[in-house]
């Protein structure tokens, strides 16, 4: 018995919308870049940060307030997965949200949470891991101003 099979050589998607697929999914990816880019810089970190593997989601950590060795976690099948939810609540805590927002829009529907953090009128607040008692002292200083303290002058208090 002899078989023959048939070899396609075609493919089911045209060269053009292969084109505007490619297109449309490097437009995604350089949206979600910039919306990172911008949640980092929001936080007082480098903004090219967000580019770089391994250690974008180092500064992440840092900017929630998590340790630099929870990286290694994500490493961990089904591990990491419980550390990506922990971390995106806090990321959202971080950034005066609550866990609805960081559930449907950092969890389920992340290209539209990160952008509503990096383009939005999101404030960063400080790292929400770190508790109240130490977000104080992550607050962005005030510039120095030479006017408020006079040694000249003798306290009056």
């Amino acid at each position: 018995m002899a078989y023959q099979y048939e070899v396609s050589t075609s493919s089911s998607m045209s060269p053009a919308a292969a084109i505007g697929v490619s297109v449309f999914g490097l437009a995604v990816a350089v949206l979600l870049i910039a919306a990172m880019w911008k949640v980092f810089t929001k936080a007082g970190k480098p903004g090219w940060a967000a580019i770089i593997p391994f250690y974008n989601a180092y500064t992440l950590l840092k900017i929630v307030g998590r340790p630099g060795w929870w990286l290694v976690l994500m490493f961990i099948p089904l591990v990491n997965f419980v550390i990506a939810i922990i971390v995106m609540i806090d990321l959202a805590k971080s950034y005066g949200k609550g866990g609805l927002f960081a559930f449907f829009g950092l969890i389920v529907f992340p290209y539209v949470g990160y952008c509503m953090l990096g383009f939005g009128k999101a404030r960063y607040l400080g790292p929400a891991a770190a508790g109240p008692a130490q977000q104080q002292y992550n607050q962005p200083q005030q510039p120095y101003n030479p006017q408020q303290y006079n040694p000249q002058q003798p306290y009056q208090g």
